[in-house]
């Protein structure tokens, strides 16, 4: 008998199936738009280059392949989405920063 599917398990056999293309195209736009410790990237920008790397603008959304947060967090990354409200009209992007070492310095006024 197997028992029950963890929630920690659902996201992580989502995300072992996604295509290579997915995890391509957000890789490669870190690559280009990271500066001083972060990378910025449009929604946008990600969906057309997983479109140009064959995959189906629809399924993209279908499948939830843009849910790469918790994966990208794994590997020691903090990511932010970010993305319009009702009322606004900006990109929704995601913000790659790498992860702060436990060790935060206090500052202590005297």
């Amino acid at each position: 008998m197997s028992g029950p599917i963890k929630p920690g398990d659902v996201a992580f056999g989502k995300e072992e199936s996604f295509p290579d293309a997915v995890w391509d195209s957000f890789n490669e736009l870190i690559t280009q738009k990271f500066v001083r410790g972060s990378a910025i990237i449009k929604q946008d920008d990600v969906v057309a280059l997983m479109v140009k790397k064959g995959l189906d603008r629809s399924q993209i959304f279908d499948q939830g392949w843009l849910n790469v947060e918790s994966a990208y967090e794994s590997a020691g990354w903090s990511v932010e989405y970010d993305k319009p409200a009702y009322n606004e009209t900006y990109s929704a992007t995601f913000k790659f920063r790498k992860k702060r070492s436990g060790n935060k310095r206090v500052c202590q006024n005297f």
